[in-house]
């Protein structure tokens, strides 16, 4: 398996304007949380495609790219320059490569509960003949509601449960709006209203999403 140049090219247009990294203005109205979670998602999917190829190391262009836009998008944000973003959120964590420099952000919550956190880097791009791939991880959409919110909350946007919160997402906000379906489940409708690709759900709601189980309500109202 081979990583196309022009993937990474592509990729990294995402990024830039005139042929350098640029921040992303969409992006300034977010939370730093979610900000550094959309570009460490957006980067892991790419990845994580790729994940047996042999040139993978190639993708260490579109790391760089796009964490000159992450860092540019930050500074932009909070007025400050790229050299305090990395003074605000750089740390060094050990990694099974050796100790790495990421950026990350961590949110406290009440106490007896872990942190929210988020990063960026820390990915490696060794080639891994014998793994599971997975090109389609979590990911991080900002729209009506912040997701840092939603994950805060700890609730169930379906049957507003607080127990084991995890996130559905879709690959397109078209698979909303297909044709022929007369009546659409109670979790399409949630997620067409709010105009994203991420639901904050229960363990059993996403089960139940999964399964094709949940009907025209919610739990809580069945």
């Amino acid at each position: 398996m081979k990583v196309p140049i022009h993937v990474i090219r592509t990729k990294c247009q995402n990024y830039m304007r005139h042929g350098k990294a640029v921040h992303r203005t969409e992006r300034t109205h977010h939370s730093a949380f979610s900000t550094i979670s959309q570009y460490q998602q957006e980067y892991k999917g790419i990845v994580e495609y790729y994940r047996l190829a042999y040139n993978l190391h190639r993708f260490n262009r579109l790391k760089w790219i796009m964490e000159q836009s992450l860092t540019k998008t930050l500074a932009h944000k909070f007025r400050i320059t790229v050299s305090k973003v990395y003074d605000r959120f750089g740390v060094t964590v050990k990694t099974p490569d050796g100790s790495r420099k990421i950026l990350m952000v961590e949110v406290y919550r009440e106490k007896g509960r872990h942190p929210l956190v988020a990063r960026w880097g820390g990915i490696s791009l060794k080639r891994q003949r014998n793994i599971t791939l997975n090109d389609q991880p979590t990911t991080v959409w900002n729209c009506r509601t912040e997701l840092l919110e939603c994950l805060l909350a700890d609730t169930c946007e379906l049957c507003g449960s607080q127990e084991k919160i995890e996130v559905h997402h879709i690959r397109h906000l078209k698979d909303l709006r297909k044709r022929g379906q007369t009546e659409r489940p109670e979790w399409i409708k949630t997620m067409a209203a709010r105009n994203r690709k991420t639901l904050i759900v229960c363990q059993k709601c996403h089960n139940d999403i999964h399964a094709g189980r949940i009907g025209q309500k919610p739990h809580s109202e069945i």
